[in-house]
């Protein structure tokens, strides 16, 4: 079951490469455009690795998307064009993202409220802001910004270094330190997590504010790369679900103990080349999003059926 992603992957990898071969579309296989496709899911694999830590200890975000959002709006408003404004706008973002991220933990945790409806009010207290507040702010963020989206280095996006090195520090954090197994043993096992003097609340708190934080910097990448920010960035593009399946694709459980990183990375993956097949095949965009959805429910199933085997 732990290679399933990798199945998965690399079936999508070899569909991907039959379609490009029979339509002649070779200059598709070259390797700047594989940068080209992982280059266009950084906002994704942003948030999948925070929606990574809430699903693993047993919970779910449903915020990120507006909260990413309320990132780009924010972020391109403090700044206005401004250099010397970055820093401050990229803290106060981050700082939002970690409020947002302690009262979704403090509300499943103290008040215990179901996790799906903790944070779909905070998502729609969050739209409720931005529509309210949306015709005040204005502004852009400046060119030097847009290295973040656009920059390179040695021939390789700054963004996706930069993902990769979200994706290596959460891979250390999982596998090596206290925090990370504690993470497993509250998802495996709340009630025997806490027997065994692990402070169940703290850890659930603390992988909300990771999940937060992750949506925020997604929300300044966007900002980066749009040079503004907008109050709807982060629902069309759909980051909320998106981030769940691409972490269930990847092999982590919904009932959390039992995933890990490197397949929400294969789930990124997945996805970003899914969308590559169907545009390399013409798929009509309505017919994409069902067959999107189809695929998930495919790739569910399947886990669903690895296990029971296993098991018997």
């Amino acid at each position: 079951e732990r290679y399933a992603p990798a199945l998965l992957l690399a079936a999508a990898l070899a569909i991907y490469i039959v379609i490009a071969l029979s339509l002649g579309l070779t200059r598709f296989l070259t390797p700047e455009a594989a940068v080209s496709i992982l280059n266009r899911s950084i906002a994704l694999g942003i948030t999948a690795v925070g929606q990574t830590f809430a699903i693993l200890v047993g919970s779910i975000d449903l915020s990120v998307a507006h909260l990413i959002s309320a990132s780009a709006v924010v972020s391109s408003a403090i700044m206005n064009g401004d250099p010397a404004m970055m820093v401050p706008a990229v803290l106060v973002v981050l700082l939002m993202g970690a409020v947002v991220g302690t009262l979704n933990g403090l509300m499943i945790t103290k008040l215990e409220v179901n996790p799906l409806i903790a944070t779909l009010g905070m998502a729609l207290i969050i739209q409720g802001c931005l529509a309210s507040f949306h015709g005040r702010f204005g502004g852009s963020v400046p060119d030097a910004f847009q290295y973040f989206a656009y920059g390179e280095v040695l021939g390789l996006p700054v963004s996706l270094i930069a993902l990769a090195l979200l994706v290596l520090v959460a891979w250390a954090v999982l596998r090596f330190t206290r925090f990370g197994s504690n993470i497993y043993s509250v998802g495996g096992n709340r009630d025997t997590a806490r027997a065994a003097g692990i402070k169940t609340a703290r850890v659930v708190m603390a992988s909300h504010i990771i999940c937060s934080l992750c949506a925020s910097l997604a929300g300044l990448y966007l900002a980066s790369r749009l040079k503004s920010g907008s109050p709807w960035i982060g629902t069309e593009g759909a980051y909320d679900l998106e981030s769940i399946a691409v972490v269930v694709i990847g092999g982590t459980i919904l009932s959390g103990g039992k995933g890990g990183i490197w397949g929400t990375v294969a789930g990124v993956i997945i996805f970003s080349l899914i969308d590559s097949i169907f545009n390399l095949a013409g798929v009509d965009a309505f017919a994409k999003q069902v067959m999107r959805g189809i695929i998930i429910v495919a790739a569910v199933a399947f886990y669903a059926v690895r296990s029971k085997r296993i098991v018997a």
